[in-house]
């Protein structure tokens, strides 16, 4: 059988195990927080949809047998007292399985047929395979046995409640082999691609390429550098329906989306490796600008998002993109950013600001980013000081491309208008202790225990330095022993799961890092990515944290958690190389 794992080790209860390109997954998790059983093949197409069940089976008795799960980059395998089985991506929309001992069960995940959903099976007698048809995901999954004894299947041509699918059992040499692949209304038979060990060969050596590229300077003092990769790797889908390019998603668990923020971090990581790839993750909202300028709010395979937007941190993003890019872009390449953000930052100037109004504002929590934070709790339509720093650095961003763009109009005109929000920021949110949020119906103002009030630290070398000392101490305030919790931990609203109303989370991190040490504040930032490095090493990826005791929460395979990660310790790493 195939040799020791290579790569991190990691458990399919946290991450799935799935391939670059691909829109499918093997893993437990087949709906936002509910874990089956058995290990399922979870789609992506049309939304998250587990599909098949993946059953290990006593080779004597063909009843389910009790097995232990590993996996590591390119192989996963069950084993149990009898036997083994492997599994691993022959490409992205093939697997292959084989086993030793164990017999395997593939059946529907969905018992039920109707007809607007569930599974239809049959064997496809022009390609010698069982077929699976979702209605869900749009696709069908054609199993083929290439060794082994397929026993009779069940619920063939079956409409209604049933169970359906086939088991295969082993040869007289003790072992089977399978292909499960995904594909549209049809293909040629399969046709095997080579030795199964050759296959996993294949899958390793594709993820040490991505890891070596993306995380060249990784060390014994970076544990959490692969596994990290490991979870960009794996949650990278290629282009279709929808997604224009190929893209990161969030996660390959329920949050299978690409949202227009966190897109930014992972182009951030993406780009001294694989710089085409980072360009198409800042890209892909960007395909999808409306007519007004705005960006959606997600994109996924076949839904694009417009109900909310998120938070104009783009110029912000390029500006570290261009710098961490291997190569400068073109004067063409700048220029269509240059055009994108210029629509993008106009549509915050206009449908976002009330006539007369020289700040921005929000209409909904879910605009920041910060969806239930507590800057919302009074009003949801509301002006703050963390959109304004956002976009005054996107105007000064902008202004730098037109100066390259040879525009001089247009350096005039941004610089101006930076500058005039930034001095309105200051005379209408700006206390002397901190930045108050605005009422835009009436001229209420209040302050949170929210770490989002403090978030125009990422102006950095743009705020005068008393108010980044004021800032800086009010944010230490927020640290715990695990990192920057969004809320006060002594705050009457702070909850341990309450999403940005204490727990910590990734972009936060990066943002509050990245200005402290531009304003000089070079020690609490240190202490910062420390905290936040230990952090993933100790509990991974989740989409966010406990802050007081660092469990990971919601979705445990979060991809901008990742990236924020190698961001912060390949920084870390070259500061300790100088």
């Amino acid at each position: 059988m195939t040799a020791a794992p290579s790569g991190p080790a990691f458990s399919v209860h946290d991450i799935p195990f799935s391939t670059y390109g691909s829109w499918f997954d093997i893993s437990p998790v087949i709906a936002e927080k509910t874990y089956a059983d058995d290990l399922h093949l979870v789609s992506h197409q049309n939304g998250m949809h587990a599909v098949l069940r993946l059953i290990p089976l006593d080779e004597a008795t063909g009843d389910r047998v009790e097995t232990r799960v590993e996996a590591s980059p390119g192989l996963l395998s069950w084993s149990g007292a009898g036997g083994r089985i492997d599994l691993a991506y022959a490409s992205p929309d093939t697997l292959r399985l084989r086993g030793s001992g164990l017999g395997i069960g593939v059946f529907a995940a969905a018992q039920t047929l109707t007809p607007f959903s569930g599974m239809y099976f049959f064997h496809d007698l022009a390609a010698d395979a069982h077929v699976f048809t979702s209605y869900e995901t749009g696709r069908r999954y054609r199993v083929t046995v290439l060794a082994g004894t397929p026993a009779e299947a069940v619920g063939a041509q079956t409409l209604g409640s049933a169970d359906r699918g086939l088991t295969v059992a082993v040869e007289a040499d003790g072992t089977w082999e399978i292909a499960i692949e995904e594909l549209d209304s049809s293909r040629p038979p399969y046709a095997s691609s080579g030795p199964f060990d050759a296959v996993v060969a294949s899958a390793r050596e594709s993820f040490a390429d991505f890891v070596d590229a993306v995380a060249p300077w990784r060390s014994p003092a970076t544990p959490a550098a692969e596994l990290a990769a490991y979870v960009l790797w794996s949650a990278t889908v290629r282009p279709t329906g929808l997604v224009t390019r190929p893209a990161v998603l969030m996660s390959k668990h329920w949050m299978d989306k690409v949202w227009s923020w966190d897109h930014c971090f992972n182009a951030l990581a993406l780009a001294p490796g694989c710089p085409d790839v980072a360009l198409d993750q800042f890209a892909l909202p960007f395909d999808h600008q409306d007519a007004d300028g705005a960006l959606p709010d997600s994109v996924t395979h076949s839904e694009v998002l417009y109900n909310f937007v998120k938070p104009p941190i783009h110029g912000w993003a390029f500006g570290h993109l261009r710098r961490r890019l291997p190569k400068p872009l073109s004067r063409t390449e700048l220029a269509v950013v240059y055009a994108r953000l210029e629509r993008w930052t106009d549509f915050w100037l206009t449908a976002r600001r009330t006539p007369g109004a020289r700040l921005p504002h929000y209409q909904h929590g879910n605009d920041s980013g910060w969806d239930n934070a507590t800057t919302f709790d009074p009003e949801r339509v509301v002006v703050t000081a963390d959109l304004s720093a956002f976009l005054i650095l996107q105007m000064y961003e902008l202004a730098g491309l037109a100066a390259e763009l040879g525009i001089p109009d247009d350096v005039r005109r941004w610089t101006a208008a930076a500058e005039d929000t930034r001095t309105a920021l200051f005379d209408q949110l700006w206390t002397g202790d901190g930045f108050v949020v605005r009422s835009v119906a009436g001229s209420d103002t209040w302050s949170s225990a929210s770490l989002l009030d403090l978030m125009p630290v990422v102006l950095g070398e743009h705020l005068p330095p008393e108010v980044g000392s004021v800032l800086a101490d009010r944010i230490k305030a927020h640290l715990t022993p695990h990192g920057l919790a969004t809320e006060l931990p002594t705050s009457p609203h702070y909850r341990a799961d309450g999403y940005w109303r204490g727990p910590i989370w990734a972009p936060a991190t990066v943002l509050v890092e990245d200005g402290l040490r531009r304003l000089g504040h070079d020690r609490l930032a240190d202490d910062i990515s420390a905290r936040f490095r230990t952090l993933c090493e100790t509990h991974g990826f989740a989409e966010n944290f406990d802050a007081l005791s660092g469990t990971g929460l919601r979705d445990r395979a979060y991809t901008w958690t990742a990236s924020s990660y190698l961001l912060l310790a390949e920084a870390h790493a070259h500061r300790e190389a100088r």
